[in-house]
């Protein structure tokens, strides 16, 4: 049991964090559900993750998009800062501290209240002019928790096909 991967997945109950938590638990992760804001459970989680573990943040491509009435929103995403900074301080612990920044993600979140035409907006921000999907961003988180993503450190993966 001592080898067994943790993984604490914020928001899992649906939409991204669901398939997150559903993707590292098929990796054979023991997943964790919490609700707790950004900067506390980081604050335990550097006090409790094991050397040479992975700590994944989650951002918004909003903020590379720089879109204007984003102000506020782009605000709240202190994740990114969080993320290269605890990267520097875990680093000789062997942790890596990676940010996920989603683009647009087909989730009742997003598509709530948008008509068709928003829809195919959205899409059309990407290369493949397509939404896309949680399993997209899972697979992403996969990789970098993996043995394989023990190289990247301190750095924000904006998982938008593209957009930005």
């Amino acid at each position: 049991m001592a080898d067994t991967q943790v993984a604490i997945v914020t928001g899992g109950s649906r939409g991204i964090g669901r398939a997150v938590a559903e993707r590292l638990a098929r990796n054979g992760v023991a997943v964790v559900v919490n609700v707790r804001g950004t900067f506390n459970t980081l604050r335990e989680a550097a006090r409790r993750v094991r050397d040479n573990g992975r700590i994944i943040t989650f951002s918004s491509t909003t903020l590379a998009l720089n879109a204007p009435g984003y102000g506020s929103y782009n605000a709240t995403k202190a994740a990114e800062g969080f993320t290269r900074v605890l990267a520097k301080e875990l680093g000789p612990r062997g942790i890596t501290v990676n940010c996920i920044a989603p683009g647009p993600v087909e989730t009742d979140l997003l598509m709530a209240g948008k008509s068709r035409a928003d829809v195919n907006r959205l899409a059309a921000l990407a290369p493949a002019n397509r939404i896309g999907q949680p399993a997209d961003v899972a697979d992403a988180v996969s990789l970098i928790v993996s043995r394989d993503g023990a190289w990247i450190n301190g750095q924000v993966l904006r998982v938008n096909g593209g957009a930005a």
